[in-house]
């Protein structure tokens, strides 16, 4: 039998290869003689460096940059040939802070300006943003600042421009939000952040302000478009400045490794996410792969499941929860224990 397995990172717990190894290690314990295929994978948050570098290879390469509190850090992107793919969360993620330092009306996304950097001085022509997991809700201005400091520090923004003429950008996010109104960055997303509802309103008229400035500029404006809201606006930032093209991550990087392709033959696809409800339904990771499947069917599994009725009538073969009832968050958060938790649900689902 022929299984592809394909399982996003449980954020703060396992990786995708990790959770990918768990129910591999399920299915060769049931299935001896068993043809398993592997692929990490992201939507553009956690792990997308990860799911690019098994996808394309390349090297990754170490920077020392800022983090959303302008503190040093090391952090990386990937290289192969003139392509580089960008994680923002590695310069401006929210786990680069602890929750009581969380607070988005000062955190700044500079560092993921200083990675775009330094991957152009290396050559790179096609820089590819994952977005997600950011702890900033500045539409981008931090990034906007580093960049004018590498190249031209006592200019303008035409200037920029100049030198950046050869690059093309791609953003890579699933979410469609507008950078400000009621489904824009700050109103959805920065609460998640540490913003207190004062917060919210004050980040969502500083992003309309930046916006109708920008407008006004460029004699044209973005901020509507589809992922300008990703990551505390930093897709606008992209999409304004920086002429981007967005895509769906999940899509990107199923089309970059030939996803459907690789079904043809299997029996049975295998993925999963720490939360599976209707969200996921609305074009986060399992969803791509459903659709990507064709008539293969697939497993879905997850740390937490609520909505399973509509999960199953949206095409997928099995929805399950990893986790016993009543368990903690903080036991099944363990990396052994939802490694166990895996690969038990796994061989439950191979045995029935």
């Amino acid at each position: 039998m022929k299984f592809i397995v394909a399982i996003d990172s449980f954020k703060g717990c396992l990786t995708s290869s990790e959770a990918n190894e768990a129910a591999a290690a399920a299915i060769r314990s049931a299935h001896p003689d068993a043809d398993i295929t592997q692929i990490t994978v992201s939507d553009g948050g956690e792990g997308f460096l990860e799911a690019f570098q098994a996808a394309i290879g390349g090297s990754l390469v170490a920077v020392t940059v800022r983090n959303p509190l302008m503190r040093n850090i090391t952090a990386r992107y990937l290289l192969k040939g003139p392509t580089a793919v960008v994680e923002i969360a590695e310069a401006c993620g929210l786990t680069l802070l602890s929750p009581e330092e969380r607070n988005p009306m000062v955190a700044t996304s500079y560092g993921t300006g200083q990675l775009v950097a330094d991957a152009v001085r290396k050559g790179a022509r096609h820089i590819i943003v994952g977005l997600g997991g950011s702890a900033t809700s500045d539409a981008g201005k931090g990034m906007l600042r580093a960049l004018i400091d590498a190249f031209n520090p006592h200019g303008s923004w035409d200037g920029i421009r100049r030198t950046l003429r050869d690059v093309r950008f791609t953003i890579a996010t699933d979410v469609d939000n507008p950078l400000y109104g009621e489904n824009g960055a700050a109103r959805v997303f920065a609460p998640q952040k540490g913003a207190s509802q004062n917060m919210v309103t004050q980040l969502d008229n500083q992003a309309r302000h930046f916006a109708e400035i920008s407008a006004r500029h460029f004699g044209f404006d973005r901020a509507a478009m589809k992922g300008a809201g990703a990551a505390g606006g930093l897709g606008y930032a992209f999409l304004q400045y920086l002429n981007a093209e967005r895509q769906s991550g999940t899509e990107l990087l199923l089309d970059t490794i030939g996803f459907s392709a690789l079904t043809a033959r299997a029996d049975l696809v295998i993925t999963g996410e720490g939360s599976a409800d209707r969200q996921t339904l609305m074009g986060k990771l399992p969803m791509g792969i459903l659709q990507h499947a064709g008539p293969v069917p697939v497993c879905l599994i997850a740390g937490r499941v609520s909505d399973r009725d509509q999960l199953l009538a949206s095409g997928f073969s099995r929805v399950e929860c990893i986790n016993p009832s009543g368990i903690a968050l903080e036991e099944a958060m363990k990396r052994e224990v939802a490694r166990q938790n895996i690969s038990r649900t796994v061989r439950r689902i191979l045995m029935s």
